[in-house]
């Protein structure tokens, strides 16, 4: 089965950036949608940033300008840049690929250990 391993995470300050990064130990780039959500402490998880298989994008309100989500077929690996970071944007952030239906999402691999982002002075 195809795994998905998140690394990149780390300790930053405010302002700062990071770059995250997806590998897949196979190819899932036919799956429709490459989804990058994240857990804060205390919260439920939620979408990030989103890539389809024709490169369309979309980003959570709060990260749109700040963040970009690309792909790299070839290497089987997605990233997640991510620029003027806030203390809010501390979570633990994980990739995945599946598919949207009526507005859920649908996972086709199973979620990761993800990786642990923390933005604080």
């Amino acid at each position: 089965q195809v795994q998905l391993v998140e690394s990149g995470g780390g300790l930053v300050q405010p302002g700062g950036s990071l770059r995250l990064s997806c590998a897949a130990s196979g190819n899932i780039f036919k799956a429709d949608v490459m989804v990058w959500y994240r857990r804060a402490p205390g919260k439920q998880r939620e979408l990030v940033a989103g890539i389809t298989t024709g490169g369309s994008t979309n980003y959570a309100y709060s990260v749109k300008g700040r963040f970009t989500i690309s792909r790299d077929n070839a290497k089987n690996t997605m990233y997640l840049q991510m620029n003027s970071l806030k203390p809010e944007d501390t979570a633990v952030y994980y990739c995945n690929a599946g598919t949207y239906m009526r507005g859920t999402y649908y996972p086709s691999v199973p979620w990761g250990q993800g990786t642990q982002v923390t933005v604080s002075s």
